[in-house]
């Protein structure tokens, strides 16, 4: 049997760096795709081989692919621009949409390729109303999800699936909710405001909820799929919703910091959120809080995972295990006191 090469974009980033180094602590072959002088390229396991390009540039891709003549390969294309600015901009559409497709053009041009595991997002599936289900839908449309961000991946995921029925692709697909855990090195969205909470930087919240995994369930759930996804299959990899008080709380008795006294109605924090973009416009600054921060708190976030635990083995662990890791690797990374 060939051996087997783990083809991992995005590595350098949180999800993408935890499924390296969980390859790797399996004895996996890994080659790491990751950007230029990527400052976070140092937290990628050194038993990885890095290969420095960009998603827009096959030529850098090409290089990526490349493999000897006896190995076979598998891609986990993990990388994409996440932004929390629903307005349309190209980078994010030519990265994540023009970037998947470079991703699939190469695994079919590549015949030692068997497979391609593709992380989509729960934003790329259009939401219910409150009290239903969340489940994996069969087509994406980005006029059905709100934020350019969503909507390249639901562009991208439908590239994807047209790449399985039309051109014989060997790929699924997997919905992550948001990402919470140890090791995110670069500080993304969610590892900021748990920081901002513990230092006592938040003075007041929403009322509203978010739904979040573990990165290390998540790399594991998108690992099983390499195996274990079916062609032309979606899956969910999501959590139980918790509230944002309910959330304070756990950092608080995690952490030992004060919880979060005030929590702001959506009506209000849409108010104050529509005066905080107005301030921001006007001043050139970035608003703290902004209407579509208020929806993502405020939306259905219920995801069904049913179809992943039951194909793939997903599993989440406790919300109050995910914190207490996170806060004893923020105080090791000296990220917090």
């Amino acid at each position: 049997m060939s051996e087997r090469i783990y083809l991992v974009t995005g590595a350098a980033g949180f999800l993408g760096g935890t499924i390296c180094r969980k390859l790797v602590e399996r004895g996996d072959k890994v080659r790491a795709f990751v950007l230029p002088n990527d400052p976070a390229m140092k937290f990628v396991p050194e038993e990885a081989e890095i290969v420095e390009g960009d998603l827009t540039d096959k030529e850098s891709l090409e290089r990526f692919f490349t493999v000897d003549s006896d190995k076979e390969t598998v891609v986990l294309h993990i990388a994409s621009i996440v932004s929390v600015n629903p307005e349309y901009n190209q980078k994010v559409m030519d990265v994540n949409v023009g970037g998947t497709q470079n991703i699939i053009d190469l695994c079919l041009e590549h015949p030692e390729c068997k497979k391609l595991v593709y992380c989509s997002s729960t934003g790329a599936i259009p939401e219910q109303p409150k009290g239903i289900m969340i489940r994996e839908v069969t087509r994406f449309d980005e006029s059905e999800v709100l934020g350019c961000y969503s909507q390249s991946k639901a562009l991208a995921t439908q590239e994807v699936l047209d790449a399985v029925s039309d051109r014989g692709l060997n790929a699924c697909v997997v919905h992550p909710s948001g990402i919470l855990g140890p090791e995110d090195f670069a500080v993304g969205e969610t590892t900021g405001t748990l920081i901002k909470i513990i230092n006592g930087d938040i003075p007041a919240g929403i009322d509203g909820s978010f739904n979040l995994c573990d990165v290390r369930d998540l790399a594991d759930g998108t690992i099983a799929a390499i195996d274990k996804g079916r062609k032309g299959e979606c899956y969910i990899l999501g959590n139980e919703p918790v509230s944002f008080r309910d959330f304070s709380k756990i950092i608080s008795d995690e952490s030992g910091c004060k919880p979060v006294k005030m929590f702001l109605p959506i009506w209000a924090a849409n108010l104050m959120g529509r005066i905080m973009e107005t301030m921001g416009k006007l001043r050139g600054t970035k608003p703290l809080m902004t209407t579509f921060s208020v929806y993502n708190l405020a939306r259905n976030n219920a995801f069904d995972s049913s179809k992943a635990k039951k194909e793939l083995g997903y599993h989440t662990r406790s919300y109050h295990e995910t914190i207490h890791d996170e806060v004893e690797w923020l105080k090791s990374a000296g990220k917090i006191a």
